[in-house]
């Protein structure tokens, strides 16, 4: 069962709360329909129940809050409006990035595809899907995870008749093995037909709570719509021949050539068209909404304890204090959701291809000068140019890992912030860093190809210092990497990660160069052996030099500089996105 308690958003400014004091249940093996106009409170509703909104309240999942529910993506299955994606990723591939984030086999996302009617389509990309195909997505991205509840935010909105029934047919039917469906819509025929329940709000107050039966006696009001050239004609006759059966019938005229008849049929009205000639070009029953009950004045009312559901206006409870907004918790298989993420799109091919295009045309063009040393041809890395291609491209996949984590909906219910946990974060830190390991290893072979290629044999030749080179160069790539990550996950953007990569060079480094540049009256050598004999472990003599060569890096301006960007958006990482948050 699902129990909304209290819930009221919080105001902006002088503005009343879109929702207010809302309390209502949604009963499991039932279809509950939360209706209301425009601007009725009815997202709000949802995105307070689902804690993407900041308000008072408490909504209990099967007597549980979202925030206490270990699997929430097992419980609760959410819709609010389109499917959040990269328009280049394909439907299978964000299911199956979706399940890693639930926790369920890769496998299920194919068996929702089916469920849908989505398992032709499977490999089409999200920008080339219909408005119908995107609701049907969204609605097995709903169910990924076999959840108990449906919260659904006007799923037929746009539909074709065809596509509606379908959907609501699906929706019956998960409520007929004891889930609960909680769906918003604004048309009241359509909550009257497909719903067990209509809850009704207006200005984010609850004014009705009904089974569809009595809502569509007390709210819908059935009348017979004529549409003729002579409809004044008609209306008089209508009346004149109800007066005489002594029968209750309304003629509205609603201008031109149409009639509503209340308290009438298709049949008596085309008979009495047919006794007289009138020609009728259109005659239908149908169902009109006669508006919403008033909304009832507030009484005051002994508080009700605590947690105590109620689904009628009478039922009072004392509002909770306000509760902290408190995302979903991280994906359940975080190296598998990172890697889905970044293969499921071009977009990591098409930097790769471009890093690699521009530093094998600036490794050729500074051989031809002969004064650049072979480490600074094989990283393509020139003097005018803050970093080489290699670790630009490395930060800017990184940044995206980060930046572009708001189109999906695996980490939130909806289009909330994304969570920043320990296991995401680690699963993306070791990610990125073994892209920016790839990367730097093909732009180093690419590169030493193409001068043997172009310069022949004598230009190439093992450095002696190698393993200093080697290590330096994966310590740049995968430190701007890093960087990369850590600023879009600070600061919410691609382009601040992109920002904070490029700010290691130009601004980080030249301070970090006055430090370590400038006249020492110490050294550091003899550092390991010194560590070996405080250490517990013993490790070979061989290890020694590879421990030189990492001081030797960080030493170096840059290698500094990388050091104290990350350290500072590690820190600055930890205390925004993994500080305790009390519960209440």
């Amino acid at each position: 069962m699902l129990q909304a308690i209290g819930l009221t958003s919080a105001p902006r400014r002088e503005l009343p709360p879109a929702v207010d004091d809302l309390t209502f249940e949604a009963r499991p093996g039932q279809v509950t329909a939360l209706l209301g106009a425009a601007a009725s409170g009815k997202t709000t509703a949802l995105r307070l129940m689902l804690d993407l909104a900041p308000g008072r309240g408490v909504t209990y999942f099967r007597g549980r809050p979202l925030y206490r529910i270990a699997h929430p993506a097992r419980e609760v299955g959410a819709l609010l409006g389109d499917v959040p994606g990269h328009p280049a990723r394909t439907a299978r591939g964000q299911l199956r990035m979706l399940c890693a984030a639930a926790g369920v086999p890769a496998s299920r996302a194919d068996d929702m595809l089916d469920l849908v009617g989505l398992a032709a389509l499977a490999d089409e990309r999200l920008s080339m899907l219909s408005l119908g195909m995107d609701r049907r997505l969204g609605l097995a991205s709903a169910l990924l995870g076999d959840p108990h509840t449906l919260l659904l935010d006007q799923p037929a909105k746009g539909l074709s008749p065809r596509e509606h029934s379908w959907l609501f047919g699906l929706l019956r039917g998960h409520a007929a093995q004891g889930g609960t469906v909680l769906y918003t819509t604004s048309d009241p025929r359509e909550a009257a037909r497909t719903a067990d329940r209509v809850v009704t709000i207006e200005g984010g107050r609850l004014v009705a709570d009904q089974g569809a039966a009595e809502f569509a006696r007390t709210r819908l009001r059935p009348r017979v719509v004529v549409t003729t050239p002579h409809a004044a004609r008609l209306g008089a006759l209508v009346t004149r021949e109800a007066r005489a059966a002594r029968r209750s019938v309304e003629v509205v005229a609603e201008g031109g050539a149409r009639l509503s008849v209340y308290g009438s049929d298709c049949a008596q009205v085309g008979e009495t068209a047919f006794r007289h000639g009138i020609p009728v070009h259109r005659l239908a029953d149908e169902v009109r909404d006669t508006g919403p009950p008033p909304v009832p004045e507030r009484q005051p009312a002994p508080a009700a304890p605590r947690g105590a559901g109620g689904s009628g206006t009478g039922t009072r409870v004392t509002v909770p204090p306000p509760l902290p907004l408190r995302p979903s918790r991280s994906p359940l298989r975080p190296v598998r959701y990172e890697l889905h993420r970044l293969l499921g799109t071009r977009t990591t091919l098409l930097v790769a291809a471009a890093v690699l295009a521009a530093s094998v045309t600036i490794s050729v063009l500074l051989a031809r000068v002969g004064s650049t040393p072979l480490s600074a041809l094989l990283a393509a890395w020139p003097d005018i140019l803050p970093l080489p291609p290699a670790a630009l491209g490395a930060g800017l996949l990184g940044a995206i890992a980060f930046g572009e984590e708001f189109r999906y909906p695996a980490l939130a219910a909806a289009r909330g912030t994304v969570p920043r946990r320990v296991g995401l974060l680690l699963a993306k830190l070791a990610v990125s860093a073994t892209a920016a390991l790839l990367l730097g290893l093909l732009v180093v072979v690419a590169d030493a190809q193409a001068l043997r290629l172009v310069y022949g044999e004598d230009l190439l030749r093992v450095p002696e210092k190698w393993a200093a080179l080697g290590l330096s160069w994966s310590g740049l790539t995968v430190g701007c990497a890093w960087a990369g990550l850590l600023g879009a996950g600070v600061f919410r953007a691609t382009a601040a990660g992109v920002a904070a990569v490029l700010a290691v060079p130009v601004l980080v480094a030249p301070v970090a160069q006055r430090m370590v540049v400038g006249p020492s009256v110490r050294s550091v050598a003899g550092l390991p052996g010194r560590l070996r004999e405080v250490a517990w472990l013993r490790w070979p003599y061989e290890i020694d030099a590879w421990v030189v060569a990492g001081m030797r890096v960080a030493a170096q301006p840059v290698g500094a500089a990388l050091s104290l960007s990350l350290c500072a958006l590690l820190c600055a990482y930890l205390f925004t996105g993994l500080r305790r948050r009390p519960h209440w």
